[in-house]
């Protein structure tokens, strides 16, 4: 068999040449992609070189580097605190009824808003759910407490007016916890339907043809075409979110606590607040924010792991 002149032979390119032949392909796509890089690079692995505080007493006259190394003196300290017990078993929960509670709401809204055929009655509704997530904590935490006030919120005076008793709804335990679940839902539910909308719209217009064809109703096309469609987008944002397990949003919790509902409502965003900011105990929260990390990522991998185990559906 004849060779190929060595003029024409094709030629192999290293990893790093192909690497730079798509780059130079796809430049624009690279360009927009530098500045989220640049912020994760700035905003988000640079400062993890500050986790050596944890480790450390850390002074602010002195510096990271001046001040003295104590090991894990600072998670002793967490680990024996009468108050790790009590935050840790308030993040857990909180989390839990959020998961429970607010993760299938967005996948219901974005079927339910699929199905609406009235394009502008839909793109009102969209809106309506949408605007809430633009109102900071701050906002909404005063409209909740305005309209659940025991002597003029709205909510109250409606219970009264059927003959009920007022309820002092951010002062007892079991409804302040239904409120910050119904508060979470109400904020960020409506935003959450994007992804989904998103998703549902690259579902092939052909299945649902061969689904009416072959009598399905809608209800029978949402259940055997959209939602198997979805599910690992579902798949893939709830591992995302078991990655969060240990935190709860400091906004969300310091605008709705005060004290008769601390003991429901103590979380580590909270907490290493009050100690590390207000107390200035910098080392001893740094050791409770590696902490937190360092569960998220265990419960993370695990769920990734079962994930892959189950439906084939993972991020790695």
């Amino acid at each position: 068999m004849t060779q190929l002149p060595s003029a024409i032979k094709p030629q192999r390119l290293t990893k790093r040449e192909r690497l730079w032949r798509d780059m130079r392909r796809a430049k624009y796509l690279y360009i927009m992609l530098a500045p989220i890089v640049l912020y994760l690079i700035v905003f988000k692995y640079l400062p993890m070189g500050g986790i050596v505080i944890a480790f450390k007493d850390f002074k602010l006259g002195r510096g990271i580097l001046g001040s003295d190394w104590v090991g894990m003196k600072n998670f002793q300290e967490l680990f024996r605190s009468p108050d790790f017990k009590l935050i840790l078993r308030n993040s857990i929960m909180l989390n839990v009824y959020l998961v429970v509670f607010t993760f299938p709401i967005p996948v219901i809204l974005a079927l339910l808003l699929n199905e609406l055929r009235a394009l502008r009655f839909k793109r009102v509704v969209q809106s309506v759910l949408y605007l809430p997530h633009f109102l900071s904590w701050v906002v909404l935490a005063g409209i909740l407490i305005a309209m659940l006030s025991p002597s003029s919120g709205v909510v109250n005076r409606i219970i009264v007016f059927f003959g009920g008793e007022p309820i002092y709804f951010m002062a007892d335990k079991t409804w302040w916890i239904v409120t910050f679940v119904v508060s979470s839902v109400w904020k960020e539910a409506g935003w959450g339907t994007i992804i989904f909308l998103a998703a549902i719209s690259g579902i092939d217009p052909e299945q649902y043809e061969a689904a009416r064809i072959d009598g399905a109703s809608r209800f029978r096309q949402v259940l055997h075409v959209t939602l198997p469609a979805i599910l690992p987008t579902v798949s893939i944002l709830l591992i995302l979110r078991m990655g969060s397990m240990m935190d709860v949003g400091f906004e969300h919790v310091y605008m709705l606590q005060n004290s008769y509902v601390r003991s429901v409502s103590d979380v580590f965003s909270v907490y290493v607040y009050r100690i590390g900011i207000e107390r200035l105990r910098f080392s001893y929260t740094s050791a409770i924010g590696l902490f937190q990390a360092l569960v998220n990522l265990v419960i993370l991998l695990g769920t990734n792991y079962l994930a892959k185990k189950v439906s084939e559906t993972s991020l790695f």
